[in-house]
């Protein structure tokens, strides 16, 4: 490593920590004015807001934010640069610009290796503990909404409930079906099952079973019985966004379990498990646009490029939402929506990479 590539690799990564840092006090301060009332009301305690919130907000928020502020540092630094005509200097001592661009792309690599372990298996652990001080201090009381509920808990055993009740833990106009080769075994029908938590087991209540053996219909009703059920109350006590606090082999798990029910949100769990390695990856991609836009003197200056930089920053922004949304509501494959966004910019790099270089 050269002088040259430390100097263009600790200006990148001091800029980039020190603005990352300036963002996350300001939404700090906001957050916390914004949060005070529910803080004091719900009379949350003082460490419980530093340690178990906040000090698991921020790495929570800094990765969220930093495909964006790498970006931003880019610009601002390299448009230093050239203003002060470092980059005409670099350039007349014989270094190529694809030379120029190793340590841009060596930091761009860093942050991305660095990105990619924080959302897969450092920031789950640390969501867990904020989303529980949320459920606790800041949100209302989750309520499961969904009517008609259909699920598969085992290969050929399917449940129906008209609705479900999170807060007593009770499933309304319960239904089991059993089949085997594709043929049905066993019915249950009841008007309720309801978890024990004393015997950690379901209570059906009022209830018929059908059962067909030999050929031979048997049914047989009751008031009550107990079972045991692939089925936990937790699967209907938490918000979508539980899939955060879950590690990649955890998640990985955890949708090919909600594939085997049948759950209606396996495609928003689709999207978080790619956007793991996407969101990371996006560093590189916007390295590469923000040092060929910023690499040139410009009679706007600084202010020009970095505003030039926010445009085309949002504008990826906006079109990974809207490639999402194209997932959720309009069958693409979640990893291509996923990966729509860097496809595009990535042409989008390569072509002003090829510009400044000549």
């Amino acid at each position: 490593m050269k002088k040259l590539d430390r100097y263009i690799i600790l200006k990148f990564l001091g800029t980039f920590f020190f603005s990352l840092l300036l963002i996350i006090v300001i939404v700090v301060i906001f957050d916390v004015s914004e949060k005070i009332d529910d803080f004091i009301e719900r009379e949350a305690p003082l460490k419980a807001i530093v340690f178990d919130y906040y000090f698991n907000f921020i790495p929570y928020f800094a990765n969220l934010f930093s495909a964006l502020f790498t970006f931003i540092s880019v610009i601002f630094f390299t448009s230093k640069l050239a203003g002060n005509s470092e980059i005409i200097a670099i350039l007349s001592s014989g270094i190529s610009f694809r030379r120029l661009m190793v340590p841009y792309l060596t930091s761009a690599l860093l942050l991305t290796i660095f990105s990619y372990m924080l959302i897969n298996w450092i920031i789950p652990p640390a969501n867990e503990r904020r989303l529980e001080f949320e459920e606790k201090y800041i949100k209302n009381r989750y309520r499961y909404e969904e009517k008609n509920i259909h699920r598969q808990i085992l290969p050929g055993v399917f449940i129906y409930m008209e609705s479900y009740n999170n807060v007593h833990n009770i499933a309304y106009k319960f239904s089991m079906e059993e089949f085997q080769d594709g043929v049905l075994k066993s019915k249950l029908l009841s008007d309720y099952a309801q978890w024990d938590t004393s015997i950690n087991k379901w209570k059906i209540t009022n209830y018929t079973i059908r059962e067909i053996l030999a050929g031979r219909e048997i049914i047989s009703t009751g008031k009550q019985i107990d079972t045991t059920i692939n089925m936990h109350p937790s699967d209907y006590s938490r918000r979508v966004n539980v899939v955060e606090a879950m590690n990649y082999n955890e998640l990985n798990d955890f949708i090919e379990e909600e594939k085997l029910r049948g759950s209606d949100n396996v495609t928003l769990w689709q999207i978080e498990k790619f956007e793991r390695f996407a969101y990371p990856f996006s560093t590189i991609i916007l390295t590469v646009i923000g040092m060929s836009i910023s690499s040139r003197k410009t009679r706007g200056g600084i202010g020009m490029n970095v505003g030039i930089g926010i445009f085309l920053a949002f504008t990826y922004i906006m079109f990974m939402q809207v490639s999402t949304v194209l997932a959720t509501n309009a069958n693409v494959d979640p990893l291509l929506a996923v990966w729509i966004p860097n496809i595009v910019y990535s042409l989008i790099g390569f072509g002003l990479y090829v510009r400044a270089s000549r």
